[in-house]
């Protein structure tokens, strides 16, 4: 029964508070890394969504110059 009081007592409650602290830090570094990842793979697809219509601009370019010409 004793263990029981110590657990239910100021120590174990500081101890609890420590664990829970730990946890939400565990799972908030678990969360930013998420968030990162997810904004570098939107930074890399709107790069090469530029790329795209950059190559896509400078093709119809070409084939407007070609029809100009003849």
């Amino acid at each position: 029964m004793s263990i029981f009081l110590r657990a239910a007592g100021w120590g174990g409650s500081l101890l609890v508070i420590i664990a829970l602290v730990i946890a939400l830090l565990k799972q908030l570094i678990t969360f930013i890394g998420f968030i990162t990842f997810a904004f570098k793979i939107i930074i890399v697809l709107a790069f090469i969504a530029v790329i795209g219509t950059v190559g896509f601009l400078v093709l119809k370019g070409f084939q407007n110059s070609r029809k100009h010409t003849e």
